[in-house]
This record gives C-alpha cells, sequence and structure tokens, in this order.
C-alpha cells in the first residue's frame, strides 16, 4: 500500500478506504436510503389508516348524530320557538311574547302540577334510595344472589304501561292489595285510584317499585368497590354492624348516592306514563297531574301548542335549579375515599 505525505510536514496519510459495494450491507444506499425512505412513507401510510378510522368512526356516528338531531335538538329549538308565540298546529304562528308564561305561572293546574311533582320527588327519591342502600346491604353478605337481582331487576326492564296496569289491577278497591288491608286492619277497602288522598301515593308506590331494582344493582355495585382493608380495620378497632354502615360504609357510598339522587330526581320530575296508564285524566280532582301530564294535555289535549311550550320551558327550568342545588349541596354529604385516606 503506497503512503503519501501530506502538508508541508510530511506527515504520512492513509490513502482512503475503497467504498463499500452498493449491495453490500455497509453502503448507504442499503441503510440510509432505505431508513430514508421509510421515514418517509411511514407518517403517511399512518394518516391513511387515521383518515380510514376517522370516516369509519363517522359512519358509526351518523345515526347517533341524525337521531339526537332529529328527535331532541329540533324539538328543543321548536319548543323554544314556540313558547314566545300562539299556535294550533293549522293557523298562522303568532307572536306573543311572554304572554305564555304569564298566563301559565297563573294557571292553577300548572301550580297543582308543579306541587304535585314535587311531592312525588320528594316522596320516591329519598324512600326508593333508601331501601335500595337496604337490600343492597342485606344481598351483600349472600353468596348466591342472582336470583334475587333478577327479581328486583324485572320491572327495570318490562314495560311501563306493563307495570301501570298490572298496579292498576292491585289498587282496584276489590283488588288484592285493598283487600288485604282490609283484612288485616279491619278497615274498609281502599279505593286508591278514585280517592284524592291515595291517588298520589299509589304512583309514588309504582314508581318506587319500578325502579327499586336498578338502584340495588348501583349500589350494591358501589359497597362491592370498598376497600376491605377499610373494612377489615373498622372491624378491628370494635366497629359493630351499624356503626361500619353509618361511619364507613355510607360515607363511601355517598358519591353514588349522590349520582342515583340526581338521576332520580330528573326522573321523578319526568313522571308522565305511569299517571297516564294508571289513572284516567290525572286522577280525581287532578290528584296526579304532573308538569308532563300537563304539557301532554296543553299540547295534545287542547292543542295549544304555545302554552305547552312555555311550561316545558318551565320544567326545564326548575330542572336545572333542582340540580343545581343538588351540586351546591355535595360539599357537605360527599366522601370520596382517597379524601378519607
Amino acid at each position: 500500500m503506497a503512503i503519501t505525505t501530506g502538508g508541508a510536514t510530511g506527515t504520512p496519510v492513509a490513502p482512503p478506504a475503497p467504498a463499500a459495494p452498493p449491495d453490500q450491507p455497509g453502503h448507504p444506499a442499503s441503510t440510509g436510503g432505505r431508513e430514508s425512505r421509510r421515514g418517509a412513507t411511514g407518517p403517511r401510510r399512518e394518516a391513511a389508516w387515521r383518515r380510514r378510522d376517522r370516516r369509519w368512526g363517522y359512519v358509526f356516528v351518523a345515526p347517533q348524530l341524525v337521531g339526537m338531531a332529529l328527535f331532541v335538538l329540533l324539538p328543543f329549538v321548536a319548543s323554544l320557538v314556540l313558547a314566545f308565540a300562539s299556535w294550533n298546529g293549522l293557523t298562522e304562528l303568532e307572536w306573543v311574547g311572554f304572554e305564555n308564561f304569564t298566563a301559565q305561572l297563573q294557571d292553577e293546574l300548572l301550580l297543582r302540577s308543579i306541587v304535585n311533582t314535587l311531592l312525588i320527588a320528594v316522596i320516591t327519591v329519598p324512600v326508593g334510595l333508601g331501601l335500595a342502600v337496604v337490600i343492597a346491604v342485606a344481598l351483600e353478605r349472600l353468596r348466591t344472589r342472582t336470583l334475587y337481582l333478577i327479581l328486583f331487576f324485572a320491572p327495570v326492564v318490562t314495560s311501563t304501561v306493563a307495570v301501570a296496569m298490572i298496579w292498576q289491577q292491585l289498587f282496584r278497591a276489590d283488588g288484592v292489595l285493598s283487600t288485604t288491608i282490609a283484612n288485616v286492619f279491619g278497615v274498609a277497602p281502599p279505593d286508591w285510584l278514585n280517592d284524592p288522598s291515595l291517588a298520589l301515593l299509589a304512583v309514588c308506590i309504582v314508581s318506587i317499585w319500578s325502579s327499586l331494582g336498578l338502584n340495588v344493582i348501583i349500589f350494591l355495585a358501589g359497597l362491592q368497590n370498598i376497600s376491605p382493608s377499610v373494612i377489615e380495620a373498622a372491624r378491628i378497632d370494635g366497629a359493630g354492624a351499624w356503626r361500619l354502615f353509618r361511619n364507613i360504609r355510607l360515607p363511601l357510598l355517598s358519591p353514588i348516592v349522590f349520582f342515583s339522587s340526581i338521576v332520580a330526581f330528573i326522573s321523578s320530575l319526568q313522571t308522565f306514563d305511569t299517571v297516564f296508564v294508571l289513572t284516567a285524566n290525572a286522577g280525581p280532582d287532578n290528584a296526579t297531574r304532573t308538569i308532563v301530564y300537563h304539557i301532554y294535555d296543553l299540547g295534545f289535549g287542547r292543542f295549544e301548542f304555545g302554552p305547552s311550550s312555555a311550561a316545558s320551558v318551565i320544567l326545564l327550568l326548575l330542572t336545572l335549579v333542582i340540580t343545581a342545588i343538588q351540586f351546591g349541596a355535595q360539599k357537605k354529604f360527599v366522601h370520596y375515599e382517597d379524601d378519607a385516606a
């Protein structure tokens, strides 16, 4: 190998090594070029996959979006517009401003509907959630509780119309429930659905019974999610069953109670099908007339869509106020396990 001298100093310099052939691993075309091509095409392929996934996502979400637009957003906007107008479905639309709201707030039927709806909420929510918590605690200790869960959950998946028709037969003066009460207490058989003082209570009983199973399953899942170490530590400290439930289980279950109470309140404010099937014409002396039934009666019974829409807006505001109060009060009774730890 020839050695040459470079520069003025005469330092020997080795000649450059021969370049590797293109087909060998050391050649840049065999490694760097391939990596550069892979780096250039990789993001393009990934972007193509993402674009295709995004298109399929739009395809699957589109039916839900169309359904929400047609059956939720469009009726909501239409009700807001009709709340400030007078229209019976056939005549020309006439703007009346806040006249519908003023007339509804002075209507005794609406005020009676609001009182009945709030009574249903005040009765069904605490009683229903309380029974659900007690039953969930009792079922937690059972190893074979599948049959009980099925029995409790059956009314939830049963049609509300079917449930109301069954209870309608039970609430008759000669029905099983009235006859049993008469035989046990020695009184006249109560006529639940024709007695103004009992008709609303009958609606509350049906509402509690039909929603009990769902709350039981939710609370049972919440109880099973409580850390066993916390329960064991409380038992070691000498906590009994009642103290364990009051000071440990119930506080740690409060987030689920908060969620269930909001859902139950909103559901009770929307009570309609039970009243519509169970009692005829909102019961005796409008004893079971709720806000939603009042909206239905105005809109599809009298074809007064303006006042009906105004009543629906009032229901929306009432729901928002009650929900806001519940969210404001959650800081006083809602406790999380991480915060407690």
